[in-house]
């Protein structure tokens, strides 16, 4: 079963103004998938998992392309990184639109090649797993913010289901009815004996799945780059080290603390979230809804599956988050900031179906000129317009 990516049209709205596009997420997000399902009939599809065509790419650059002609669409683009000189040199001698499609599971050199050789060339695009949207069938909707029109009602989870859904999580190849030990322990192995090794030279894959479990126990945390150190009994270069390859590889993300005119005791350094769920919970050993309900973590979790799907929201629609928190180093705190449209919306996320307005109270930290409608994410079972202009928002709802 196909489920439409809202990602589908900012993908065609791109092809109408550059030549080349890139599609960047982590392994086994529907990147190839969606491109396949959107693109026209005379446009090539190669992949460079075959290794014959693989080696051509990197031995034969002139070959490949006198052979693999635009439209095309190269899957797997970072293997070949020899053949970004080349797709440049191609795109420069014609002004039309949309000649390179290409995807990248794996951004960190990938994306040096590309600032170097395609600069003005390439729009690039951010695909994650299925978001809330998607699944529902509802893929239109924009991106999050507190005041949008919540016009298109969803049915409101129940505790389970919204649990259910953190610990499957939202690989797409979970909903074809691959159980999720089975590919939760085959995507590990793999990301750390391909992707891992391509990036840097780990000397130990036990210390690395070490690590991920410790930062995945770590999820919707301050980042500390000290205690992980010494859970884990590697240097503090080494762990800062793999959280940037975690990072560009897009299964975690940093939220930057917020700053502007607000106090100087701001805690400044970032909170760790994993983008997907599922594997978070598969690192901390979590596999049923029940569990993670019950769980020490389910806060943590649910606060995690929330963030996870408003940046979704953003990187589907084709937007780049401006997404932060904040917090002092007495204890008040706004669990997300979204900075758009001149204004910063204060979102909170609580794992309680009874919201009250002291949840929100610290929404008064931001100057009123400046502060938009706020939210608090929660449990609720349905949509509610608080008084002191903060709406009330089901989970299910984002």
């Amino acid at each position: 079963m196909y489920y439409r990516r809202t990602l589908s049209k900012s993908i065609k709205e791109a092809n109408e103004f550059f030549k080349v596009i890139l599609l960047t997420g982590p392994r086994q997000v529907g990147k190839t998938t969606l491109l396949e399902h959107i693109k026209e009939p005379d446009r090539n599809y190669i992949t460079l998992d075959d290794m014959e065509t693989l080696m051509m790419a990197r031995e034969d650059p002139a070959h490949f392309f006198e052979r693999f002609p635009p439209p095309v669409l190269i899957d797997e683009v970072q293997k070949a990184p020899n053949l970004f000189p080349y797709i440049k040199a191609i795109v420069d001698k014609s002004n039309k639109k949309g000649q390179f499609w290409l995807t990248g599971s794996q951004q960190f050199h990938m994306m040096k090649n590309v600032s170097e050789s395609l600069a003005g060339r390439v729009a690039i695009l951010d695909l994650q797993g299925f978001s809330q949207s998607e699944k529902a069938k509802d893929e239109i909707r924009p991106a999050f913010l507190p005041d949008i029109p919540f016009q298109t009602k969803r049915a409101v989870w129940s505790t389970q289901e919204v649990f259910d859904a953190i610990v499957k999580g939202s690989f797409p190849q979970l909903f074809d009815g691959t159980p999720q030990s089975l590919f939760f322990s085959a995507y590990v192995r793999t990301y750390i004996e391909r992707d891992v090794r391509e990036i840097i030279n780990i000397s130990s894959e036990h210390s690395f799945l070490k690590f991920l479990k410790v930062i995945a126990a770590r999820t919707g945390q301050i980042l500390n780059y000290n205690s992980i150190s010494r859970d884990i009994e590697v240097s503090v270069n080494t762990v800062k080290s793999w959280v940037s390859v975690l990072e560009t590889s897009g299964l975690i993300y940093l939220v930057p603390p917020y700053f502007r005119n607000l106090s100087k005791r701001a805690v400044k350094t970032p909170k760790l979230y994993f983008l997907d769920t599922g594997l978070c919970c598969y690192l901390t050993g979590i596999s049923t809804g029940n569990i993670a309900m019950n769980h020490q973590m389910s806060g943590a979790l649910f606060e995690t599956y929330v963030v996870s799907e408003i940046l979704k929201s953003y990187w589907h629609n084709g937007e780049r988050p401006f997404i932060y928190f904040y917090r002092e180093t007495l204890g008040k705190e706004i669990d997300l900031i979204l900075d758009k449209k001149g204004k910063v919306y204060p979102v909170e996320i609580k794992q309680t179906a009874s919201p009250n307005s002291k949840m929100t109270q610290n929404f008064d930290i931001i100057a009123d000129e400046n502060r938009g409608k706020g939210a608090l994410v929660c449990m609720a079972n349905k949509f509610i317009s608080m008084g002191n202009d903060v709406n009330v928002v089901p989970v299910s709802y984002i």
